[in-house]
């Protein structure tokens, strides 16, 4: 079994404290519906989720702005690398390399 990573989660009331610029898509793992556990107390958005640690295949896979095979490629992750998937579809994984990013698709069955 893989050993997944541990995120402190927030303490307290959390509160919005005035505008905050959303992150390019690409950097932060963050979207209008679903953030990282880890930017709780940064980003205000509907759901927070703890990352599913997983790892690329036997094969280097791209990781894109966009789930569609010809989306800009943000990141080239090689064989091996961790993942963190957020948020999981039949096809594909929307996650990141940790809460920092960069963020993007990844094809599925490219994890194990």
């Amino acid at each position: 079994m893989t050993e997944q990573p541990r995120y402190n989660v927030p303490e307290g009331q959390l509160c919005l404290s005035g505008p905050v610029t959303p992150p390019e898509k690409g950097d932060l793992p963050v979207r209008g519906d679903l953030a990282h556990i880890a930017l709780a107390g940064a980003h205000f958005v509907a759901h927070y989720a703890v990352p599913d640690r997983k790892h690329v295949g036997n094969s280097n896979a791209a990781l894109l702005k966009a789930p569609i095979d010809d989306a800009e490629v943000v990141l080239e992750l090689k064989a091996g690398s961790a993942f963190e998937a957020l948020d999981m579809t039949s096809e594909w994984v929307w996650g990141c390399c940790g809460p920092e990013g960069p963020t993007g698709y990844i094809r599925r069955r490219s994890l194990v």
